[in-house]
C-alpha cells in the first residue's frame, strides 16, 4: 500500500485539483490519502469533504507547521511507502505507479524524488540538490554554484551535471514529492518537528542516507506552482527559510571548528539580511501598476470553451484569447498544433477534463522556449487556476 499525505493551508482549489490528480493516478493501486489541515480560513475541508469522500481529513486546531502535520499522518498511515506531496503540484496519471515499481525493484531506495516542472515547463533545479555541507552551502552562497552549475566540485548544491531524463542518485529529495520506505522511516525516524516550515526534508534526506539507504532522482515528471501563496519579499519567509538553514547546520554540523562554524553562520545572517532587503527595496521601487491583460491560447471542449469564454469575460476583459477546440484524441498536440502563432501569448489554459494531466505536463515541457505558463480548468468544478490567481464562476 502507498499511503499519500498532504499538509494544506488555505489553498483549496489547487489542492482540489491535487487529489483529482491523486485519484487519478491510484488507478490500479492500493493508495490511502490523508490530507492534514492547518487551521485553514478558506473552508478548505468542508468544500472537499464531500468531493473525495475516500480521502481522510485531519482538521488541526493550530497551525502546527509541515514537519508536525506530517508526522500526524504518517504515524495514522499503513503503506509500505509514503508520498508526501504538496497541495499545489499536478501528478500525471502514471507517475504513483512508476515511484512504487522503483521502490520495489530498489530494495536499498529509501527516498525518491520527481522532475518537477515549473509552470513555464522549465526544470525545476530544486528536484535534486546536494548536502548542503558547509563548503556546498558557501558555494551556493557566494554565487560559485551559478557561475559553475556544471561543477561537480562547486556546483553540488543543485546537481546540474547530472543527466536530468535519468535515473540518478542524489543526496537531497525536495519535500514537494518525496517518496519514502516505511522501513527507512522507522529506522531513522520522522521528520524533526523543530523544523515549523523549511529545512525538514533537507535534514531527513540526510538521516535516510546515514541510515544506509540511498535517494534516488527519477525523470518522472509532475509539476509545482511553487508555493505561489507565499510572499517571497515577507520577512517571515525570509527569516524562516534561513533560521531553517541555521537549524540544519548546527545539528548536523555543529561540531567543526569554530574557524568554521563562525563564518557560516555570518554568511548565513548576511545572506538573510541581503535577500529580505533587496526584496523590500525592489518592492518600494516597483510602481503599482493594474494587473497586466492575460493573452491566452484555450483549449477544451465546447463546453469548457464556453464557459472559459464567460469567466474571461468577466475578469479579463481587455485580454487577447484563443479558442481552440479539441481534446486529447481529436487534437494530441494541443496548443503546439498552433507552434507558429503562439508568440503574442502568454499563458495555456487546459481543459483537464479532455486532456490527462500527462499529457497537459508534456505539451507543456515541449513549447519552444517554455514561452508560456500552464493555466488550468475543469468543467466538473467550474474553476479556472493560474498560478498567480483562481478564477471561479459566481
Amino acid at each position: 500500500m502507498l499511503s499519500v499525505i498532504i499538509v494544506n493551508y488555505n489553498v483549496k482549489y489547487y489542492l482540489e485539483q491535487c487529489l483529482e490528480a491523486v485519484r487519478r493516478a491510484a488507478q490500479g493501486l492500493q493508495v490511502e490519502v490523508f490530507v492534514v489541515d492547518n487551521l485553514s480560513t478558506d473552508g478548505s475541508i468542508d468544500y472537499l469533504r464531500g468531493r473525495f469522500p475516500e480521502v481522510t481529513f485531519v482538521e488541526n486546531r493550530e497551525n502546527v507547521g509541515f514537519s508536525r502535520a506530517n508526522n500526524q499522518a504518517i504515524r495514522m498511515s499503513q503503506g509500505r511507502y509514503v508520498l508526501l506531496l504538496n497541495p499545489d503540484t499536478i501528478v500525471a496519471e502514471d507517475t504513483l505507479a512508476r515511484f512504487v515499481a522503483f521502490m520495489e525493484a530498489h530494495p536499498e531506495a529509501g527516498g525518491a524524488g520527481a522532475y518537477m516542472l515549473n509552470v513555464d515547463g522549465s526544470f525545476a533545479p530544486e528536484s535534486r540538490r546536494g548536502l548542503p555541507t558547509p563548503f556546498v552551502a558557501m558555494c551556493k552562497m557566494t554565487g560559485l554554484a551559478a557561475l559553475f552549475p556544471k561543477s561537480r566540485l562547486l556546483g553540488r548544491y543543485y546537481m546540474r551535471y547530472l543527466d536530468e531524463n535519468e535515473v540518478n542518485e542524489i543526496e537531497v529529495i525536495s519535500g514537494a514529492y518525496m517518496m519514502l520506505r516505511r522501513e527507512a522511516l522507522d529506522k531513522v525516524g520522522l521528520l524533526d518537528e523543530d523544523f515549523f516550515m523549511y529545512g525538514e526534508d533537507i535534514d531527513l534526506s540526510y538521516r535516510i542516507l546515514q541510515g544506509g539507504y540511498k535517494n534516488y532522482f527519477l525523470p518522472a515528471r509532475m509539476l509545482h506552482y511553487k508555493g505561489e501563496s507565499t510572499v517571497k519579499s515577507s520577512y517571515r519567509y525570509v527569516y524562516t527559510f534561513y533560521q531553517a538553514m541555521r537549524l540544519f547546520f548546527r545539528k548536523h554540523f555543529g561540531h567543526y571548528s569554530f574557524l568554521v562554524s563562525v563564518p557560516i553562520n555570518m554568511a548565513i545572517w548576511a545572506r538573510s539580511f541581503m535577500a529580505y532587503a533587496g526584496n523590500r527595496l525592489r518592492y518600494r521601487r516597483r510602481p503599482r501598476v493594474a494587473e497586466a491583460p492575460m493573452r491566452a491560447v484555450v483549449v477544451g471542449s465546447t463546453q469548457m470553451l464556453d464557459e472559459v469564454r464567460a469567466l474571461l469575460a468577466v475578469y479579463q476583459p481587455k485580454g487577447q484569447f484563443r479558442f481552440v477546440e479539441g481534446s486529447e484524441e481529436a487534437l494530441p498536440a494541443g496548443h503546439l498544433a498552433l507552434a507558429d502563432e503562439l508568440g503574442g501569448y502568454d499563458t495555456v489554459i487546459y481543459d483537464t477534463d479532455a486532456y490527462s494531466y500527462r499529457a497537459v505536463l508534456d505539451l507543456l515541457e515541449h513549447t519552444p522556449g517554455n514561452t508560456l505558463r500552464l493555466a488550468t480548468y475543469s468543467v466538473s468544478t467550474g474553476v479556472l487556476l493560474t498560478d498567480k490567481r483562481v478564477y471561479k464562476q459566481r
